[in-house]
């Protein structure tokens, strides 16, 4: 007779990416769940079904997971928007597509932002972090962009479409225009203009 396993078990021996995966797997979840300060690494190795020992092999502390979790996230956001790159024709169907998939992201992961929204005006590791995923950001927009046939833009430019895709997406996640007394809609439909004169 078979069982299955449960949360807490133990998963089967496997690579050392695999269990880092895991590891990695679910303190997003738990970062996003319970926020930053609310997690610890005992936790996290617990809900991956492995000892705080096993933790210890592959991280050095809480924080180093945590941003192992956040580089995810960002591949995760751009490689979506690259698949909706590569098979779009349309550009005003492809720029609402990239609102779509960045707001769900956001939404999904407001937890997870958060707190790094937090640790970055606190934390000069986190910070530093966080500014080499913003340049590979930048990177990324641009060889998009190129893959388009789009003009080159300056890397301000560039900068600014991030940060304002990216407090707006998370002013929605957050309810941020209802409570304005806004309309989340005629608020979506602005960003999707925006990203639309921008990129394409």
């Amino acid at each position: 007779m078979t069982t299955r396993a449960t949360k807490t078990s133990r998963p089967l021996r496997g690579t050392p990416e695999g269990t880092r995966a895991r590891l990695v797997a679910a303190a997003t979840q738990a970062f996003n769940r319970s926020g930053y300060h609310g997690t610890d690494s005992n936790r996290i190795a617990q809900a991956a079904g492995y000892s705080p020992g096993t933790f210890y092999k592959h991280f050095t502390d809480k924080r180093e997971i945590f941003l192992a979790a956040f580089q995810d996230w960002v591949d995760e956001e751009w490689q979506a928007i690259e698949r909706e790159v590569l098979k779009a024709r349309d550009p005003e169907a492809l720029a609402r597509r990239i609102v779509e998939l960045t707001l769900k992201h956001h939404t999904r992961w407001r937890g997870l932002r958060a707190s790094m929204l937090g640790l970055v005006a606190r934390d000069p590791v986190v910070r530093r972090f966080h500014r080499a995923q913003r340049r590979r950001q930048l990177e990324m927009l641009a060889a998009l962009r190129q893959r388009r046939r789009a003009p080159p833009r300056p890397p301000e430019e560039d900068l600014v479409l991030l940060l304002t895709m990216e407090r707006t997406c998370d002013a929605l996640a957050l309810g941020e225009p209802r409570e304005l007394g806004l309309s989340r809609k005629a608020v979506v439909e602005a960003l999707r203009r925006a990203v639309r004169r921008h990129v394409f």
